[in-house]
């Protein structure tokens, strides 16, 4: 990771997580301290924790409720298909796999509470696929505390990109300095001489997409910058200010009810910017969930991000992932918020039986820092290391048409830093032709 990256998000994650979200993770470290598990495995003398002859027992927090629900609800019921699939073929080494779902309604306060319960009485091997900037960014101490391996975290976060400070947390996805970096790249090209904007998350999906952003155009190339709380669902004057400035390409670093609202209060108001919005908030179908019979109206011509493979391209992860989808999840379509359950979840099952036979949290997290996780279905490759815990390197940029996502670029990788955006060439990964990772 880029250092000077790392001493940046140092210093504005002090600014940017909230005191309650703070005080509580520091709560939560005093708890594990003195109850059990604390300052260690959790392993009740000796044997590995959430790991029997038969099982792997992991756990996850996830939105199946509240303001993120209607988004992002879909990715844990996919993980849950994904994961019967190789229990039905035999599992990772013989062993079953137990994902168990907490519901944490995308509240940080919820999160501390599960994340606990998780580690603490479900005694999990590890967590994996945990949800959301906020929530997650609320419970680091407390998981470094108990030396829980913490794998892909579902945000593009440069919070989990801290080996130092957080030895036992990984990202995932393709994080949001590089989303912006591309993006920005994209439409320097594309609409030279426009007016350029951002409107964002207040935390590090907003901040840390605008720094990628920055770095690309330039300190001062945004004229108008806005934020937004997930706690007050009236955009209206940050779109009004946008619209004020006079900004034609506004860059969107949000949710996708955030997106749904951006878009659906830019239309009141009459206002038609060019909208570039990361992956995290450009899911047709997750905007389609909010807007209705609006959806395709409202999103058509957006531009986005896209670090999983291309539904409509049929490869052989899509013949894969659709084949699961229709066997375990009652005949659900698939999506690009389902997609990234199911590609989540073929990682951390690379993980897993990466870490050998007889696993330990130890060999786990020596399997990620090796780079025993491949590509894989992703279109970028991963920089998983002992130095670097971020998750994918690029993306595709992609335009909803007709709430379909077309492809614009070929994947296009870069750092986190300074470093150039260029094509990424080399070939996809095949699927293993039972679906499973050896």
């Amino acid at each position: 990771m880029n250092r000077s990256i790392g001493r940046w998000q140092g210093a504005g994650r002090a600014r940017r997580t909230a005191v309650a979200a703070a005080t509580l993770s520091l709560a939560l470290v005093a708890a594990a301290c003195g109850g059990p598990g604390g300052g260690g495995s959790g392993d009740g003398g000796g044997d590995v924790p959430g790991v029997t002859d038969d099982t792997i027992k992991i756990g996850t927090t996830q939105p199946l409720t509240g303001p993120a629900a209607p988004g992002y609800a879909r990715i844990s019921k996919a993980m849950e298909a994904y994961f019967d699939h190789v229990n039905a073929e035999g599992g990772i080494h013989g062993r079953k796999i137990e994902l168990i779902v907490e519901d944490d309604g995308y509240n940080p306060t919820i999160t501390a509470e599960k994340t606990r319960k998780l580690v603490l009485q479900d005694k999990v091997f590890a967590l994996a696929g945990a949800l959301g900037t906020p929530t997650h960014t609320a419970v680091l101490d407390f998981i470094r505390q108990n030396k829980v391996p913490d794998l892909m975290v579902s945000s593009g976060s440069l919070s989990w990109n801290q080996p130092e400070k957080y030895p036992y947390t990984f990202g995932w996805q393709t994080d949001y300095i590089r989303e912006g970096k591309i993006l920005a790249t994209y439409a320097q090209k594309e609409f030279e001489g426009k007016t350029f904007c951002s409107f964002g998350q207040g935390d590090d999906l907003g901040a840390d997409g605008v720094k990628g952003v920055e770095t690309v155009l330039g300190g001062d190339a945004l004229k108008a910058k806005e934020t937004y709380s997930v706690s007050n669902t009236n955009v209206a004057p940050q779109i009004g200010k946008l619209q004020a400035a006079g900004c034609d390409v506004v860059f969107g670093f949000m949710i996708p009810g955030f997106t749904a609202l951006a878009l659906g209060t830019s239309a009141q108001l009459g206002y038609k910017p060019q909208w570039v919005i990361s992956s995290v908030g450009a899911d047709p179908a997750s905007l389609a969930g909010y807007l209705k019979e609006n959806a395709e109206a409202l999103t058509q011509g957006v531009i986005g991000a896209l670090y999983l493979p291309v539904i409509e391209e049929n490869n052989s992860w899509i013949k894969l992932f659709t084949e699961i989808n229709e066997k375990y999840s009652d005949g659900a379509a698939l999506d690009y918020t389902s997609l990234h359950g199911y590609a989540m979840a073929y990682a951390i099952a690379q993980a897993l039986a990466a870490a050998g036979e007889d696993p330990t949290r130890e060999s786990l997290i020596e399997a990620m820092e090796d780079g025993a996780v491949s590509r894989g279905p992703s279109p970028t490759p991963y920089a998983y290391a002992a130095d670097d815990h971020s998750g994918m390197t690029g993306s595709y940029v992609t335009q909803i048409d007709k709430l379909k996502v077309k492809v614009l670029t070929p994947p296009m990788v870069t750092d986190d830093g300074d470093g150039p955006v260029e094509e990424h060439t080399e070939p996809e990964e095949e699927a293993p032709a039972n679906g499973v990772p050896e």
